[in-house]
């Protein structure tokens, strides 16, 4: 790749609209969900590939899931996507918040 085609890539990839968000860990053979709040939903999915792939995991629960089940078995799932201008004061506080209602809605546990 050009240094012009890479900074131009670079230039958008930084202008990029980020928004944070909840997400959902589903394991279907095992009936268990698992939520958690990320601060780019757009990278969260391979973050948490990876770490299923890897089972970096520090949930014994969700780490012996992983074990009996294999990472495959896991399904993703956005739930709610927050407006991106929030201030970082007010995203945190709206994820913690969001992510304890999308807890109990589910009868989930927390990553």
């Amino acid at each position: 790749m050009d240094k012009k085609l890479r900074r131009e890539a670079l230039t958008e990839y930084r202008e990029r609209k980020v928004y944070p968000g909840i997400f959902a860990l589903h394991c279907d053979p095992a009936g268990q969900i698992w939520v958690g709040k990320a601060p780019d939903l757009a990278t969260i999915e391979n973050r948490m590939r990876f770490m299923l792939s890897s089972g970096s995991v520090a949930q014994p629960e969700f780490k012996s899931a992983i074990e009996a089940y294999g990472p495959d078995v896991f399904r993703f799932e956005e739930l709610e996507r927050l407006e991106p201008d929030l201030t970082p004061m007010a995203r945190d506080t709206e994820l913690k918040s969001r992510l304890a209602h999308w807890a109990e809605k589910l009868g989930a546990r927390t990553i």
